[in-house]
């Protein structure tokens, strides 16, 4: 999978190492009860060291990822046996693993992996949760109060995972679940949903510029074409068929140069503000660190694309924020998360499989945090929501001042052309 580099958005290449990781709690085969403590370290012959670390409960599902050689932590599992990984993943492009069984003790209660206890969150919040029950007939079904006496959500079974779309405020939730004793029990969470602000149909605006990146240095670059073995585009907004809204915008990209790739970018507020937020003074951009990037499209021929990219932005104070999201769909269906000061992509194990002629709709979460550190909430794809809280750097961007967006189409190994209608396009702030 190639790499690119940023200029507001860029991706390089990257060789693999030898590395190893070592262990030391749990060990393999043993029981334990719920939270499970993990503690693990790696190693690599990579010059640049052991970038990040993660633990894998089950196939795909990340539970847990740490920046550096050494993790350690807690995870609230549910009883049963997991067949755990443990992944490290070096600065090179080089990633190896250990493997263990771990067994969790039977003890009744409710899990919340999401959100954070004590968090604050955008007005989607998402709610994950596992519950078990000491009754024999197991769990019969899962709920959350968002307050007292106010159910907003039940599922049957023993586990819950969906998106609640909260006003802004403070919230005393509860999950709980019921089993078919007739017993119950809760886990309360609190959190604080941010005031945020939207900006409606930007698919449809004006203000969007393309640019093809080719190999090898995939710089932006408007007029790549037609000399030489070139890379094709087009944008076509008022399109009504397919759409949702009766004005969705299509996206084409084709040409003659393999894994060529076209960026599509917005800047919504600063520098060249496509929504009239020049933001002159320097005081608007400062104040926003919580952003939802909400889309729905469509394609007809998505197995053609090497990966589609959804990017945000944020730049001010000489520092630079990316919030790079990438659904490899020719390079193994998954989606990895973009590390700013390494330039490189880092996988994240959730999959992603968008569906051919059918609608499907990406809502992604991410932070900037008190301290100025690039946050990865979760990315919820056709309804399933997987939670990654990963943390990053920012990096060093002078002259730049504003909040942009980006939409990527990437080429595959024949530059086969395709195009993909995208509607609904909401970008909320706060």
């Amino acid at each position: 999978m190639r790499k690119y580099f940023f200029s507001p958005a860029i991706l390089l290449a990257a060789v693999s190492a030898f590395a190893g990781v070592s262990v030391s709690s749990p060990g393999t085969g043993t029981t334990s009860a719920s939270p499970v403590h993990f503690v693990a370290t790696g190693n690599t012959s990579c010059s640049n060291g052991v970038a990040s670390m993660g633990i894998y409960t089950a196939p795909y599902q990340l539970a847990f990822v740490s920046n550096g050689a050494n993790l350690n932590t807690s995870l609230s599992l549910g009883p049963g046996k997991y067949n755990v990984t443990i992944v490290e993943w070096d600065y090179c492009g080089g990633s190896s693993t250990a493997s263990l069984s771990v067994n969790v003790s039977n003890a009744s209660g409710v899990y919340v992996s999401s959100p954070s206890n004590n968090s604050t969150v955008n007005s989607s919040v998402n709610f994950a949760a596992t519950a078990t029950s000491s009754c024999s007939a197991g769990v019969a079904s899962m709920g959350i109060y968002t307050a007292p006496n106010q159910l907003a959500y039940v599922v049957n079974g023993a586990s819950l995972n969906t998106t609640l779309s909260l006003n802004a405020g403070t919230y005393n939730a509860v999950v709980q679940e019921w089993d078919r004793c007739g017993g119950a029990s809760t886990s309360p969470v609190k959190i604080t949903v941010a005031a945020g602000q939207t900006f409606s149909n930007v698919h449809a605006d004006g203000g969007w510029n393309g640019y093809a990146q080719q190999p090898p240095t995939y710089a932006d670059c408007s007029g790549c074409t037609p000399s030489g073995p070139d890379t094709t585009w087009a944008m076509y907004q008022k399109f009504n068929s397919p759409s949702l809204s009766g004005n969705a915008t299509q996206f084409n990209i084709g040409g003659t140069m393999p894994y060529s790739d076209v960026l599509w970018n917005n800047h919504l507020i600063g520098d060249l503000s496509s929504q009239g937020l020049p933001d002159t003074n320097h005081t608007l951009v400062p104040q926003y660190h919580t952003f939802t990037y909400d889309v729905y499209f469509w394609g007809t021929n998505l197995g053609a694309s090497q990966a589609l990219e959804f990017d945000i932005n944020q730049f001010f104070d000489g520092m630079g924020f990316t919030w790079g999201h990438e659904c490899r769909i020719g390079a193994g269906n998954e989606w990895d998360i973009w590390d700013n000061v390494n330039t490189k992509w880092i996988p994240t194990g959730i999959a992603c499989n968008p569906v051919n002629n059918s609608w499907n709709h990406l809502i992604i979460q991410v932070q900037r945090t008190s301290n100025n550190q690039l946050l990865y909430q979760s990315i919820t794809l056709n309804g399933v929501t997987h939670t990654i809280n990963q943390y990053f750097p920012p990096f060093s961007a002078p002259g730049w001042w504003g909040i942009t967006i980006n939409y990527q189409m990437d080429g595959n190994y024949k530059q086969s052309p395709y195009s993909v209608v995208v509607d609904k396009l909401n970008f909320t702030y706060q």
